[in-house]
């Protein structure tokens, strides 16, 4: 069975409201986590999280918009391959690095990972690929974060044929198995273009990698949305309602434990008192 571990790669600030409807204007944190996963068929890493390079490609042109409008903190030290060194991790030893969507919080550290195989989802990738300039600023994407040889190194979840999941993992009926069945890739659409999460099976159960189909663990507990808002840079607002019923279904039935790469914790707290 898969072992999970979470990493801090920096994070974000945003106003309370932004993220759950009707929640205040304080300005919260909100961590950007990328998770290794260990399985007996190798390494595999979900997102990147944050890195050095964001900062520099956020720093000129129309993409000064993103750092303004999304303040960010990175330093150095939160560099995703830097943590996995320190935990004796190699990052050549990574066999598959899986990309949920093409927002740079989730992929600024892919250059870092030159020798994994990438894995996303057709759809997620051909809704960013031609994009520049403003374009790619409405998707939260920075074209500069690519590797330059992704073309020849992208493979895509679609080539894995659907099998069922066990009906404890309802609604959620079909994923695409990964790593022997340890990894179950699962369509969660509505943030973004080909949005996709991942069930993991570990020895404490099933860990759902739901990315960003929500924000705060509150607004699928409370079947409580984002800001209006939100929907200007969101892919689909049904679809992401549709997505949320989903997960709290799913955790209502208590079979999985949900994860969010800015999922609230012991690092979630008040910038500003409330």
């Amino acid at each position: 069975m898969a072992r999970v571990t979470a990493f801090r790669v920096g994070h974000c600030t945003h106003p309370s409201c932004m993220v759950l409807k009707g929640s205040g204007l304080q300005s919260l944190c909100f961590p950007s986590r990328a998770y290794l996963i260990e399985t007996a068929h190798g390494l595999y890493l979900w997102d990147t999280g944050y890195a050095r390079r964001f900062r520099e490609a956020t720093a000129k042109g129309v993409y000064r918009l993103y750092a303004w409008i999304t303040p960010v903190q990175f330093d150095d030290a939160q560099s995703l391959h830097g943590q996995l060194r320190a935990r004796g991790v190699d990052p050549k030893d990574i066999h598959t690095l899986l990309l949920s969507h093409f927002h740079a919080d989730h992929i600024a550290g892919m250059r870092d990972f030159p020798e994994a195989r990438l894995m996303c989802s057709e759809p997620g990738w051909e809704a960013v690929r031609r994009l520049s300039g403003i374009g790619a600023l409405r998707q939260a994407f920075v074209p500069e974060l690519l590797p330059p040889d992704i073309g020849t190194r992208l493979g895509f979840v679609e080539s894995v044929a659907p099998t069922a999941l066990p009906a404890a993992l309802a609604p959620f009926s079909h994923g695409r198995a990964l790593a022997g069945g340890e990894i179950m890739i699962v369509d969660l659409p509505g943030h973004a273009p080909g949005h996709v999460g991942a069930f993991v099976l570990t020895e404490q159960g099933w860990v759902l990698l739901a990315s960003d189909a929500a924000w705060v663990s509150d607004s699928y507990r409370q079947l409580r949305g984002p800001s209006e808002l939100s929907f200007l840079i969101q892919h689909n607002r049904a679809s992401y309602y549709e997505t949320l019923r989903k997960l709290h279904a799913l955790h209502q039935s208590g079979h999985a434990d949900i994860r969010l790469t800015h999922q609230d914790g012991a690092d979630y707290v008040p910038l500003v008192p409330a």
